[in-house]
Protein backbone atom coordinates (compact mmCIF):
# COMPACT_ATOMS: atom_id res chain seq x y z
CA UNK A 1 0.00 0.00 0.00
CA UNK A 2 1.43 3.72 -0.97
CA UNK A 3 1.15 6.49 1.70
CA UNK A 4 3.10 9.56 2.07
CA UNK A 5 4.94 10.68 5.64
CA UNK A 6 5.28 13.77 7.33
CA UNK A 7 7.28 13.32 10.47
CA UNK A 8 7.29 15.88 13.17
CA UNK A 9 10.60 17.05 14.95
CA UNK A 10 11.35 16.45 18.68
CA UNK A 11 14.73 16.04 18.88
CA UNK A 12 15.82 12.00 20.79
CA UNK A 13 11.93 11.90 20.83
CA UNK A 14 12.57 10.75 17.15
CA UNK A 15 12.66 7.00 19.01
CA UNK A 16 8.84 6.78 19.77
CA UNK A 17 8.12 7.99 15.78
CA UNK A 18 10.75 5.07 14.61
CA UNK A 19 8.46 2.73 16.56
CA UNK A 20 5.18 4.03 14.92
CA UNK A 21 7.03 4.12 11.41
CA UNK A 22 8.33 0.33 12.16
CA UNK A 23 4.71 -0.40 12.97
CA UNK A 24 3.39 1.17 9.48
CA UNK A 25 5.75 -0.27 7.75
CA UNK A 26 4.31 -3.68 9.07
CA UNK A 27 0.86 -3.12 8.35
CA UNK A 28 2.32 -3.37 4.65
CA UNK A 29 2.71 0.74 3.69
CA UNK A 30 5.13 1.69 1.39
CA UNK A 31 6.53 5.92 0.91
CA UNK A 32 6.26 7.54 -2.17
CA UNK A 33 7.02 11.40 -0.71
CA UNK A 34 8.04 12.15 2.72
CA UNK A 35 8.49 15.42 4.45
CA UNK A 36 10.01 16.31 7.81
CA UNK A 37 10.84 19.12 10.39
CA UNK A 38 13.95 18.61 12.10
CA UNK A 39 14.60 15.30 13.32
CA UNK A 40 11.64 14.77 11.39
CA UNK A 41 13.92 15.70 8.63
CA UNK A 42 16.44 13.06 9.33
CA UNK A 43 13.94 10.38 9.92
CA UNK A 44 12.26 11.50 6.33
CA UNK A 45 16.05 11.85 4.50
CA UNK A 46 16.88 8.49 5.40
CA UNK A 47 13.82 6.87 4.37
CA UNK A 48 13.73 8.45 0.87
CA UNK A 49 17.37 7.14 0.58
CA UNK A 50 15.97 3.69 0.14
CA UNK A 51 16.17 2.97 4.28
CA UNK A 52 13.50 0.69 6.53
CA UNK A 53 12.44 1.69 9.98
CA UNK A 54 14.54 -1.06 11.41
CA UNK A 55 17.73 -0.28 9.53
CA UNK A 56 17.14 3.16 10.78
CA UNK A 57 16.45 2.58 14.30
CA UNK A 58 20.10 -0.03 14.21
CA UNK A 59 21.60 3.10 12.74
CA UNK A 60 20.63 5.44 15.97
CA UNK A 61 20.18 2.94 18.49
CA UNK A 62 23.85 3.03 19.98
CA UNK A 63 24.43 6.27 18.68
CA UNK A 64 26.35 8.50 21.39
CA UNK A 65 24.02 11.54 21.68
CA UNK A 66 26.72 13.64 23.21
CA UNK A 67 28.85 13.86 19.99
CA UNK A 68 26.03 16.01 18.40
CA UNK A 69 27.45 19.04 21.06
CA UNK A 70 30.19 19.24 19.30
CA UNK A 71 32.56 22.63 20.32
CA UNK A 72 35.62 24.31 18.44
CA UNK A 73 38.10 25.54 20.61
CA UNK A 74 36.07 28.65 21.80
CA UNK A 75 33.35 25.67 23.38
CA UNK A 76 35.96 24.21 24.87
CA UNK A 77 36.97 27.17 27.01
CA UNK A 78 36.35 26.17 30.95
CA UNK A 79 33.65 27.90 32.28
CA UNK A 80 33.18 30.89 29.84
CA UNK A 81 33.40 28.74 26.54
CA UNK A 82 29.57 28.26 26.19
CA UNK A 83 28.43 31.23 27.26
CA UNK A 84 30.88 33.07 24.45
CA UNK A 85 30.31 30.73 21.66
CA UNK A 86 26.58 32.01 22.14
CA UNK A 87 27.53 35.06 21.93
CA UNK A 88 30.06 35.50 18.94
CA UNK A 89 28.72 32.65 17.23
CA UNK A 90 24.98 32.78 17.98
CA UNK A 91 25.05 28.58 19.05
CA UNK A 92 26.30 26.99 21.75
CA UNK A 93 27.37 23.86 19.27
CA UNK A 94 28.43 23.95 15.53
CA UNK A 95 26.77 20.91 14.07
CA UNK A 96 28.93 19.84 12.25
CA UNK A 97 28.71 16.38 13.20
CA UNK A 98 25.18 16.25 12.56
CA UNK A 99 25.67 17.53 9.30
CA UNK A 100 28.56 14.99 8.63
CA UNK A 101 26.87 11.87 9.94
CA UNK A 102 23.71 12.46 7.93
CA UNK A 103 26.08 12.66 4.88
CA UNK A 104 27.88 9.78 5.25
CA UNK A 105 24.52 7.63 6.17
CA UNK A 106 23.12 9.15 2.66
CA UNK A 107 26.23 8.27 0.80
CA UNK A 108 25.84 4.58 1.52
CA UNK A 109 22.87 4.38 -0.38
CA UNK A 110 23.92 6.81 -3.07
CA UNK A 111 22.28 9.72 -2.21
CA UNK A 112 23.97 13.36 -1.85
CA UNK A 113 22.10 16.38 -4.07
CA UNK A 114 18.69 16.15 -4.41
CA UNK A 115 18.96 15.23 -8.22
CA UNK A 116 19.25 11.95 -6.73
CA UNK A 117 15.46 11.47 -5.21
CA UNK A 118 13.52 12.82 -8.16
CA UNK A 119 10.93 10.72 -8.58
CA UNK A 120 10.41 10.49 -12.37
CA UNK A 121 6.21 9.99 -12.44
CA UNK A 122 6.23 13.50 -10.93
CA UNK A 123 9.14 15.06 -12.08
CA UNK A 124 7.27 17.98 -13.34
CA UNK A 125 4.97 18.41 -9.98
CA UNK A 126 5.81 21.43 -8.11
CA UNK A 127 4.97 19.41 -5.16
CA UNK A 128 6.34 16.10 -5.73
CA UNK A 129 8.93 15.99 -7.99
CA UNK A 130 11.53 14.87 -4.77
CA UNK A 131 10.65 12.14 -2.68
CA UNK A 132 12.04 14.37 0.03
CA UNK A 133 10.69 17.79 1.51
CA UNK A 134 12.11 19.65 4.51
CA UNK A 135 11.29 22.21 6.44
CA UNK A 136 13.45 25.26 7.53
CA UNK A 137 13.24 28.62 8.64
CA UNK A 138 15.07 31.70 6.73
CA UNK A 139 15.80 34.38 9.75
CA UNK A 140 17.62 36.89 7.37
CA UNK A 141 14.54 36.98 5.44
CA UNK A 142 11.98 35.54 7.69
CA UNK A 143 10.35 32.94 5.65
CA UNK A 144 9.35 29.59 5.83
CA UNK A 145 11.36 27.48 3.61
CA UNK A 146 9.89 24.31 1.88
CA UNK A 147 13.26 22.14 0.84
CA UNK A 148 14.64 21.96 -1.81
CA UNK A 149 11.93 23.99 -3.91
CA UNK A 150 12.64 27.43 -2.71
CA UNK A 151 16.01 27.07 -2.97
CA UNK A 152 15.46 28.41 -5.75
CA UNK A 153 14.73 31.65 -4.59
CA UNK A 154 18.75 31.85 -3.60
CA UNK A 155 19.50 31.04 -7.16
CA UNK A 156 20.46 27.62 -6.41
CA UNK A 157 18.64 24.82 -8.92
CA UNK A 158 16.96 22.49 -6.69
CA UNK A 159 18.52 19.94 -8.32
CA UNK A 160 22.05 21.04 -7.03
CA UNK A 161 21.08 21.12 -3.28
CA UNK A 162 23.10 18.74 -0.84
CA UNK A 163 20.50 16.44 0.51
CA UNK A 164 22.49 16.27 4.04
CA UNK A 165 22.83 20.76 4.40
CA UNK A 166 19.22 20.76 3.53
CA UNK A 167 18.27 18.18 6.63
CA UNK A 168 20.98 20.23 9.14
CA UNK A 169 19.28 23.38 7.83
CA UNK A 170 15.89 22.14 9.43
CA UNK A 171 17.29 20.16 12.31
CA UNK A 172 19.15 22.95 13.08
CA UNK A 173 17.65 24.20 16.68
CA UNK A 174 17.66 27.87 17.61
CA UNK A 175 20.25 28.85 19.63
CA UNK A 176 21.61 25.38 20.56
CA UNK A 177 23.56 25.03 17.24
CA UNK A 178 24.78 28.07 15.26
CA UNK A 179 22.70 29.26 12.23
CA UNK A 180 23.71 27.72 8.74
CA UNK A 181 24.97 30.55 6.98
CA UNK A 182 23.36 29.93 2.92
CA UNK A 183 25.74 32.50 0.86
CA UNK A 184 24.25 33.01 -2.72
CA UNK A 185 24.69 35.55 -5.48
CA UNK A 186 21.99 38.13 -6.28
CA UNK A 187 21.72 38.99 -9.88
CA UNK A 188 25.04 36.74 -10.48
CA UNK A 189 27.07 39.63 -9.01
CA UNK A 190 26.30 40.42 -5.00
CA UNK A 191 26.72 38.16 -2.92
CA UNK A 192 24.31 38.00 -0.14
CA UNK A 193 24.01 35.82 2.96
CA UNK A 194 20.69 33.98 4.90
CA UNK A 195 20.73 32.64 8.48
CA UNK A 196 18.67 29.43 8.31
CA UNK A 197 17.96 27.53 11.75
CA UNK A 198 15.15 25.02 13.07
CA UNK A 199 11.87 24.98 10.74
CA UNK A 200 9.99 24.10 13.89
CA UNK A 201 10.11 27.55 14.60
CA UNK A 202 7.59 28.31 11.78
CA UNK A 203 6.09 24.82 10.95
CA UNK A 204 7.47 21.88 13.52
CA UNK A 205 4.49 19.75 11.65
CA UNK A 206 3.74 20.29 8.08
CA UNK A 207 1.29 17.68 7.70
CA UNK A 208 -0.64 19.67 4.92
CA UNK A 209 2.80 19.45 2.88
CA UNK A 210 1.39 17.46 0.10
CA UNK A 211 -2.66 18.34 -0.07
CA UNK A 212 -4.55 19.54 -3.25
CA UNK A 213 -8.09 19.90 -3.53
CA UNK A 214 -8.63 16.63 -5.08
CA UNK A 215 -9.37 13.32 -4.25
CA UNK A 216 -6.01 11.66 -3.41
CA UNK A 217 -4.60 8.34 -4.47
CA UNK A 218 -3.11 7.35 -1.36
CA UNK A 219 -3.44 8.66 2.15
CA UNK A 220 -0.88 11.06 4.01
CA UNK A 221 -0.33 9.89 7.24
CA UNK A 222 1.50 12.31 10.29
CA UNK A 223 3.43 11.02 12.50
CA UNK A 224 3.22 13.76 15.54
CA UNK A 225 4.85 13.36 19.57
CA UNK A 226 2.27 14.44 22.26
CA UNK A 227 3.50 15.81 25.39
CA UNK A 228 1.39 14.90 28.73
CA UNK A 229 -1.60 17.21 29.36
CA UNK A 230 0.19 17.89 32.74
CA UNK A 231 3.73 19.55 32.69
CA UNK A 232 5.63 19.77 35.15
CA UNK A 233 6.86 23.87 34.80
CA UNK A 234 10.36 24.64 34.11
CA UNK A 235 12.56 26.45 36.77
CA UNK A 236 13.25 29.61 35.55
CA UNK A 237 16.09 31.77 37.73
CA UNK A 238 18.80 33.20 35.49
CA UNK A 239 19.35 34.01 31.73
CA UNK A 240 20.02 30.68 31.14
CA UNK A 241 17.10 29.10 32.38
CA UNK A 242 14.67 31.37 30.48
CA UNK A 243 16.92 30.17 27.59
CA UNK A 244 16.16 26.56 27.91
CA UNK A 245 12.58 27.39 28.75
CA UNK A 246 12.15 29.84 25.44
CA UNK A 247 13.55 26.94 23.08
CA UNK A 248 11.85 24.11 25.06
CA UNK A 249 8.41 25.99 24.54
CA UNK A 250 9.54 27.27 20.40
CA UNK A 251 10.23 23.52 19.76
CA UNK A 252 7.23 21.29 22.17
CA UNK A 253 4.34 23.62 22.64
CA UNK A 254 1.44 22.30 21.09
CA UNK A 255 0.42 23.03 17.83
CA UNK A 256 -3.41 25.05 17.81
CA UNK A 257 -3.74 24.95 13.72
CA UNK A 258 -3.60 21.50 13.84
CA UNK A 259 -5.98 20.70 16.93
CA UNK A 260 -8.58 23.40 15.02
CA UNK A 261 -8.55 20.98 11.58
CA UNK A 262 -10.51 17.79 11.31
CA UNK A 263 -8.55 16.70 8.30
CA UNK A 264 -5.25 16.81 10.00
CA UNK A 265 -6.05 15.31 13.22
CA UNK A 266 -7.70 12.21 11.83
CA UNK A 267 -4.51 11.09 9.32
CA UNK A 268 -2.35 11.83 12.49
CA UNK A 269 -0.72 8.81 14.62
CA UNK A 270 -0.01 11.03 17.88
CA UNK A 271 2.61 9.62 20.09
CA UNK A 272 2.96 9.84 23.43
CA UNK A 273 6.69 11.72 24.64
CA UNK A 274 6.49 9.76 27.86
CA UNK A 275 7.91 13.18 29.35
CA UNK A 276 11.71 13.09 27.49
CA UNK A 277 12.51 16.81 26.34
CA UNK A 278 13.57 17.05 22.83
CA UNK A 279 17.37 17.67 23.71
CA UNK A 280 17.88 14.56 26.41
CA UNK A 281 20.58 13.81 24.83
CA UNK A 282 21.46 11.66 27.68
CA UNK A 283 18.62 9.76 27.41
CA UNK A 284 19.28 5.31 28.43
CA UNK A 285 18.31 2.32 26.78
CA UNK A 286 15.15 2.03 28.99
CA UNK A 287 13.63 5.11 27.63
CA UNK A 288 14.47 4.46 23.87
CA UNK A 289 12.72 1.37 23.98
CA UNK A 290 9.60 3.01 25.88
CA UNK A 291 9.64 5.60 23.53
CA UNK A 292 9.80 3.12 20.68
CA UNK A 293 7.13 0.95 21.98
CA UNK A 294 5.11 4.02 22.64
CA UNK A 295 4.91 4.57 18.66
CA UNK A 296 4.77 1.24 18.28
CA UNK A 297 1.10 1.01 20.12
CA UNK A 298 0.41 4.39 18.98
CA UNK A 299 0.43 3.55 15.46
CA UNK A 300 -1.29 0.19 16.12
CA UNK A 301 -3.87 2.01 17.86
CA UNK A 302 -4.59 4.44 14.97
CA UNK A 303 -4.64 1.78 11.94
CA UNK A 304 -7.09 0.03 14.09
CA UNK A 305 -9.65 2.60 13.05
CA UNK A 306 -8.49 4.10 9.85
CA UNK A 307 -10.45 3.68 6.83
CA UNK A 308 -9.12 5.34 3.44
CA UNK A 309 -12.25 5.12 2.20
CA UNK A 310 -14.54 6.72 4.74
CA UNK A 311 -11.75 9.65 5.44
CA UNK A 312 -12.22 10.20 1.27
CA UNK A 313 -15.69 10.55 1.83
CA UNK A 314 -15.36 13.17 4.51
CA UNK A 315 -13.25 15.13 3.03
CA UNK A 316 -13.00 15.21 -0.36
CA UNK A 317 -15.48 14.07 -3.20
CA UNK A 318 -15.04 10.14 -3.48
CA UNK A 319 -16.20 10.24 -6.87
CA UNK A 320 -13.90 12.24 -8.82
CA UNK A 321 -12.34 10.45 -11.91
CA UNK A 322 -8.74 11.07 -11.21
CA UNK A 323 -7.51 11.22 -8.00
CA UNK A 324 -4.01 12.67 -7.57
CA UNK A 325 -1.19 11.93 -4.77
Amino acid sequence: MLANGIFEGGGVKAFAMLGALHEAETKGYTWVNVAGTSAGAIIASFIAAGYTAGEIKELVWDLDFKKFRDKDWLGQIPYLGLPLRLWFKNGLYKAAFLENWIRQILADKGIQTFKDLVLKDFENDCKCRYKLTVIATDVSKRKLLRLPYDIKDYNIHPDELDVASAVRMSANLPFFYEPYTLSYFENKKLRRYSYIIDGGVLSNFPVWLFDREDTPAWPTFGFKIIEPDSINPLPVSNPFDLFKATLTTMLEAHDRLFEMDPKSVVRTISIPSLGIKTTDFDINGTQKENLFMSGVQAADNFFAGWNFDVYKMHFYNSNEANPVP
